[in-house]
């Protein structure tokens, strides 16, 4: 731990919100993120009661020259939302929904978690495309781009953001709208945390069944998985955007649904859901059934709220992890069978190695029209390694690489930062490419010309 014990200034007395200390009982609890490779020390958590807070907190930073950092759900792989020696704003006491659907919007504060703002959504039969982990941030899942199960029906979460309120790196409060700063929105649409400090979210919401037809089809990852795989590809190919799916390689679970004897072997996973009525959903989702066919089928009518969870007991909070975020651009037969084999040296029960189908809404939006890039990419290749132990680090570290190697004839070369583990400049350029970058570079040099909030993957002001 360094540079802890520095001197601190003074906040302005107005400051309304908590602060937390090094040596505070809630200190370690405080300055804690998701990912339990990340272990650094901030010299202050600042967690404010509002708006006012926030920008005392981001004038605070500046005057006092520490590093800044915000944070909302923690979940950022790279660390981006924890420091060394540092101002954090913690922005969980900020929780707030304000759910219109004759608006056709939703207003999330700034801390709010996805669990929480679609609980608030679904009561009023709306949802916004959102994270696949319920204890995600909203905010920082929304400015990286933000890629959901709902995604290829109605856009990624940054496409479903129409208003935004920030505090500059100036400390003032700015509403960004279509018609106000309009070059703000276009970045705060995929460039993350690197232009201020959002608090309100508005976000587009969309109308939804009580219930989906979802769930996932099971099949052990031994011979005749490569089969299933290739004819599941085929099918959602040419399946109507309403289906949406993942394939994933995982150790079955010791759930009551497995059979003892298959807990803890390799198997192959097909989540697959039905944007739609579930009477309209069984024919759609019939193909995909027959080809698991003797496997477990475990698709059945749920609230989406259910299928948002699907994914949270492979999430841990505290576990060490390390993560990748590749656009893919199709899914060969040789791409398909080095996805099964490395997912037959899955060690740790929480690391799962999936591959997203996007396209849809996604692909339709122009390529120039947000921040968020490599919308071509058809499938994204997402190796999630999650571990309990120092001693297995090399080890999950490795299967990441050789499962970003399986998919090499197919990648674009684009990353999604979002679950990116580097912070460099070169991770950043293969997140936006030249061309989106330095327009990105002006805005930064306009909206935050000495690089105050710069804790991210960050986009360098222009000279």
């Amino acid at each position: 731990m360094t540079g802890t014990s520095l001197p601190l200034l003074e906040l302005n007395p107005s400051f309304h919100g908590a602060v937390v200390r090094p040596g505070d009982a809630d200190y370690d609890t405080a300055r804690a993120v998701y990912n339990g490779s990340i272990d650094r020390h901030p010299s202050v958590v600042l967690r404010p009661s509002g708006v006012a807070d926030v920008a005392d907190a981001v004038n605070y930073a500046r005057d006092t020259g520490l590093p800044l950092t915000v944070r909302c759900g923690g979940h950022a792989v790279a660390g981006t939302s924890a420091n060394e020696a540092g101002v954090l704003i913690d922005l969980s006491s900020l929780k707030g929904t304000d759910v219109n659907p004759s608006r056709g919007t939703a207003i999330a504060q700034g801390g709010v978690l996805w669990g929480e703002y679609d609980r608030d959504t679904a009561l009023r039969g709306v949802a916004t495309p959102g994270g696949r982990v319920t204890t995600t941030g909203v905010g920082g899942f929304t400015l990286g781009g933000g890629y959901g199960w709902l995604s290829p029906k109605y856009g990624l979460t940054c496409d479903n953001l129409v208003a935004a309120d920030v505090v500059t790196a100036d400390g003032r409060l700015v509403h960004v709208s279509e018609t106000e700063h309009a070059d703000l929105l276009w970045a705060l649409r995929g460039a993350g945390a690197n232009f201020g400090v959002v608090v309100n979210y508005e976000l587009r919401v969309h109308p939804l069944p009580p219930l989906l037809l979802a769930g996932m089809l099971v099949v052990p990852n031994a011979d005749g998985a490569g089969e299933v795989a290739r004819a599941y590809r085929d099918e959602l190919e040419r399946a109507p955007e309403e289906v949406v799916a993942a394939m994933a390689t995982i150790l079955a679970p010791p759930e009551e649904f497995v059979p003892p004897e298959v807990v803890g072997s390799p198997v192959l996973g097909m989540v697959l859901a039905y944007i739609g009525a579930p009477e309209e959903a069984l024919e759609a989702l019939a193909p995909f059934r027959r080809i698991a066919e003797g496997g477990m089928d475990l698709i059945q009518p749920m609230p989406y709220t259910a299928l948002q969870a699907m994914l949270d007991g492979f999430a841990p909070r505290g576990w060490l992890n390390y993560h990748r975020g590749l656009h893919v651009g199709g899914l060969s037969d040789v791409s398909i069978d080095r996805f099964l084999e490395v997912g037959t040296e899955i060690h740790s029960p929480m690391t799962q190695g999936i591959v997203f189908r996007h396209g849809g809404a996604v692909a339709r939006v122009p390529e120039d029209a947000t921040a968020a890039s490599h919308r071509d990419a058809a499938y994204m290749a997402h190796p999630i390694a999650c571990w309990a132990s120092p001693t297995e680090t090399d080890y999950e570290m490795g299967w990441v690489r050789r499962f970003s190697e399986a998919f090499a004839a197919d990648l674009t070369g684009g990353v999604y930062l979002n679950f990116e583990p580097g912070t460099s400049q070169a991770d950043v350029h293969a997140g936006f490419g030249p061309d989106k970058y330095a327009r990105l570079a002006a805005l930064k040099a306009a909206w935050d010309p000495t690089n105050l909030f710069r804790s991210n993957h960050n986009i360098e002001p222009a000279a």
